[in-house]
């Protein structure tokens, strides 16, 4: 019983130590939770603020960062400008240099390599020109003659030019004028004008001169009609042909009519005058055109020419003027004619030694003409040559000239 008592207040007690303990024990827990608790929230607190002020001193730091990076950069942005700029202006410059060290060296090579090669031709051609002599000036009358006799006649020159050029060489300066008034008193002057004998009786005549009867001559080149005359022929366009020819028709008519008006006046003029048309086949569409060329020297009293109807024309006056002249000094050359029938006796021995000069000449001009073929087929390509072959090549030139001088 007693140890029943003992183990029931042992018990109780022991329940009373643990109940005290258990309180003591959720006492402390509590509060050591409210300890933790607040320090949790200091912390935290600590923390966020310790966070807030690395932010603020990160933030600060990266706009000094950032302004010092901006001001490096534009620093080290300006620096490369002004280096770029320098290595710019010196290359510039010394390209500069370069080019014209180069230019300098170009020419002065190109100019002495083109004043040796000069100055070897030159020398090569004066031998040449020394060694022909007097054959220059025999082609050259050889030239002059064969144009003469062959008629040359420069070509693609309209108009005014070919007509002058025509007159030129067909007729003396004192057997036409240029820019005539035909008209006494008029203000109208034609291209060109022959100059034919007038009447000794005729008024303003003084003494023994003749007043000069005008045969006028204007030269007309409807070019614009006749292009669309030739135009329309290529396309093969009969409508087209037919207008051009009209409109041609048209213009030479008028051109006439004009030329009739102005300047013929007889009896200062003759009573017609000519108009001259610079190419054949202006001249031959003209005469294709049926009746034209009557109508125009019946109504106007003006005569179509052509380059070859003019020749043969002025040639016909030519012989006129130099038959007139023969008549006027009749007895000169009775006088000449006599003297003529005195030396004819030698005629035939300076004949026979004029046959022999011209067959030397004759000889000469042909051996000149075969040197020249020569050295045309040596220069043709001349240019194409290096520089070291001119001297060999230029010398073969002279081989013929030294074949014939041994």
């Amino acid at each position: 019983m007693e140890s029943q008592s003992g183990f029931a207040q042992f018990h109780q007690t022991l329940s009373t130590q643990l109940a005290s303990t258990s309180n003591v024990q959720n006492a402390q827990f509590d509060a050591l939770a409210q300890q933790l608790a607040q320090q949790s929230q200091q912390a935290r607190d600590d923390q966020s603020n310790a966070l807030k002020r690395f932010a603020d001193s990160m933030t600060l730091h990266l706009g000094q960062l950032s302004e010092a990076n901006e001001r490096r950069l534009g620093e080290v942005r300006a620096t490369l400008e002004a280096r770029l700029k320098d290595i710019e202006s010196n290359n510039a410059a010394k390209l500069e240099e370069m080019r014209r060290t180069v230019d300098e060296k170009l020419h002065a090579t190109l100019e002495q390599r083109l004043g040796e090669s000069f100055k070897l031709v030159s020398d090569r051609l004066e031998q040449v020109h020394r060694g022909l002599g007097e054959m220059q000036t025999l082609a050259a009358g050889v030239g002059d003659l064969k144009k003469v006799l062959t008629n040359v006649k420069t070509r693609g020159i309209w108009g005014e030019v070919q007509l002058e050029s025509l007159l030129e060489q067909l007729l003396t300066p004192d057997q036409y004028a240029k820019n005539v008034a035909t008209i006494p008193k008029s203000n109208q002057r034609v291209e060109f004008a022959i100059k034919l004998p007038g009447r000794h009786d005729a008024p303003g005549a003084p003494g023994d001169a003749a007043t000069p009867v005008w045969l006028p001559i204007d030269a007309k080149f409807p070019r614009e009609d006749y292009e669309r005359l030739i135009d329309a022929q290529e396309r093969a366009d009969p409508v087209a042909v037919e207008e051009a020819s009209r409109a041609l028709e048209g213009r030479l008519r008028a051109e006439a009519k004009s030329i009739a008006m102005k300047y013929v006046a007889p009896p200062h003029t003759t009573d017609f005058a000519l108009l001259f048309l610079p190419t054949e086949g202006l001249y031959a569409e003209v005469l294709r055109r049926p009746g034209l060329s009557d109508f125009l020297q019946r109504e106007y009293r003006v005569s179509i020419a052509g380059p070859t109807t003019l020749t043969a024309l002025l040639n016909s006056l030519q012989m006129g003027f130099r038959t007139l002249a023969i008549e006027k000094r009749s007895s000169e050359v009775w006088q000449v004619l006599g003297a003529v029938k005195t030396e004819f006796g030698k005629f035939g021995d300076v004949l026979a030694r004029t046959k022999t000069q011209l067959e030397t000449v004759t000889r000469s001009i042909e051996a000149a003409q075969t040197r020249t073929r020569q050295m045309n087929k040596r220069l043709r390509d001349v240019e194409a040559l290096p520089g070291e072959q001119m001297p060999d090549l230029l010398g073969e030139l002279s081989s013929p000239e030294s074949d014939d001088e041994t």
